[in-house]
């Protein structure tokens, strides 16, 4: 990582020193530009130089800046396969083969949307069929800067046998399922990492601008002055483990050590604004329809910080991409047992603070509590997790009428010694999987949840439970991996809710 960002700045630096022009990391061959949206171009040359920018049929010129950034935007082009050529010049000359124009959308967020096809359900013959050349994805390489960088290495590839392994699975079958509805080509912005949180993906203005900064910048803080040391010791604590581990294995039993987490500290991708500088900062401000979004795993402790951050994230990357209020689609977390997680609630808790990024225009939620794997956080099926997240860009984006949402809780009122559940997004009735509905829970004034039986009457749930006589509150899927079986007429599942606020 470190050498491919130290080479990445060389070559920047003796671009400038020759004061070649250079292109923004995402314009080079195979790339797909958005259709019917100004396209901005830009890159760098030495100050005062002048640069033309050439493409299907469009020719515009520009002033490098004293800091030697340029910038210019094309008019709005239709989409086409038809492959073209960008041509820039300046001192130099740069052209860009097979640019087709289409709908690009970036992909982000941690080791869920990362996920390659190679490792994703039926594997091997989504690979042998990924046959899509309209299909592309630029893969932006995990690079960390304290500061936001205007190059990030990676490439476009068109999506073939040979390559789709790699995509990102989510973000391919999202693109495949556009793609074959559209007919228009499909263009991938892929800038993810693993086990990354989203304080990591926020600019630091941003966060700074939080109420929960000062909780942020204590374990920061922490983190550094720990930094030293840890880092000194992680191999040898790795090592114990891999051998715990191969022991384990071997006698079938129970690693008794705990995994090693990475140090936290500089240059690693814990750190605060890191990924955002090394590798969304770079992109911007390339033109894209929107963007998808899977990550929270790593804040499930701190869910009151991820429901002020993550709003906040959007509407700045909104704000620098300065194309409006942007489709942003999020996967809330499915279902997964959480070991060290004694109460069982954590990623209830974070799930529900996810939603709160629903009271931002032009947002939508991908639920996947029926389609996760409670052994694994990593769940195989990424085909309906990108299916789930195409829905809501048909319907939200593209006017193609198709179910985009299962219910979504509206209200509770009791009746008498129950409590009835009204939704949205029910207008197709409810179902519950042919079997008893699961995962609801009532409580009374003493605040203790109890399970409870529920039953379907035409779009709403009644709840009941032997133990609460007068209840006040009724949850749903309030845990982290609950037994989740209400669903929407259309088979999309119901959203997990609490109707209590305490």
């Amino acid at each position: 990582m470190r050498s491919l960002l130290s080479l990445a700045l060389l070559l920047c630096i003796a671009a400038h020193v020759r004061a070649d022009v250079t292109l923004a990391p995402p314009f080079q061959d195979h790339a797909i530009v958005q259709r019917d949206k100004p396209l901005p171009v830009w890159g760098r040359a030495a100050p005062g130089e002048h640069v033309t920018v050439e493409f299907k049929g469009q020719r515009i010129g520009t002033t490098v800046g004293d800091d030697g950034c340029w910038l210019v935007y094309l008019e709005p082009v239709p989409a086409s396969a038809e492959p073209a050529v960008l041509t820039v010049t300046g001192k130099n000359t740069l052209t860009v083969q097979d640019v087709l124009v289409g709908e690009v959308w970036l992909a982000s967020g941690q080791s869920n949307m990362e996920w390659p096809v190679a490792k994703s359900a039926d594997a091997e013959q989504e690979m042998a069929t990924a046959r899509f050349p309209l299909i592309r994805e630029f893969d932006a390489a995990n690079t960390v800067t304290d500061q936001p960088a205007d190059t990030v290495a990676g490439m476009w590839q068109p999506c073939a046998p040979d390559t789709a392994g790699r995509f990102s699975a989510i973000a391919y079958f999202f693109a495949r399922e556009l793609h074959r509805k559209l007919g228009v080509p499909v263009g991938i912005l892929n800038s993810t990492w693993g086990g990354t949180a989203i304080e990591a993906w926020t600019d630091a203005f941003t966060l700074k601008s939080t109420v929960t900064w000062p909780a942020i910048d204590a374990r920061w803080q922490q983190s550094l002055a720990e930094f030293p040391e840890r880092l000194a010791n992680h191999p040898a604590e790795l090592a114990a483990w891999k051998k715990a581990d191969e022991l384990a294995k071997a006698t079938k039993t129970k690693n008794p050590l705990p995994w090693p987490r990475a140090p936290v500290g500089p240059g690693t991708p814990y750190a605060l604004s890191g990924l955002f500088n090394g590798m969304i900062a770079p992109l911007q401000p390339y033109a894209m329809r929107g963007a998808i979004w899977y990550q929270g795993e790593s804040n499930w402790p701190r869910p009151a910080e991820y429901a002020e951050v993550f709003p906040a994230m959007i509407r700045a990357w909104r704000a620098q991409w300065n194309q409006g209020d942007f489709p942003f689609y999020f996967v809330q977390l499915a279902n997964f047992t959480v070991t060290n997680d004694p109460g069982g609630l954590a990623w209830a808790w974070l799930r529900e603070a996810q939603m709160k990024a629903l009271t931002l225009p032009n947002t939508g939620v991908a639920v996947t509590i029926d389609i996760g794997d409670p052994k694994d956080i990593h769940p195989r099926n990424k085909q309906e997790v990108g299916r789930r997240l195409a829905l809501l860009a048909k319907a939200q984006v593209y006017d193609i009428p198709v179910d985009w949402s299962g219910p979504l809780f509206a209200s509770a009122r009791r009746e008498g010694a129950a409590m009835r559940v009204s939704f949205t997004q029910a207008a197709d009735g409810l179902t519950a999987g042919n079997k008893p509905l699961q995962a609801f829970e009532l409580a009374g004034a003493d605040r203790m949840f109890y399970p409870a039986a529920a039953r379907i009457d035409r779009d709403t749930v009644v709840v009941s439970a032997p133990e609460v006589p007068a209840p006040e509150a009724v949850r749903y899927a309030w845990s982290n991996s609950p037994e989740a079986n209400l669903f929407g007429g259309t088979g999309l599942p119901a959203a997990p809710f609490r109707s209590d606020a305490w």
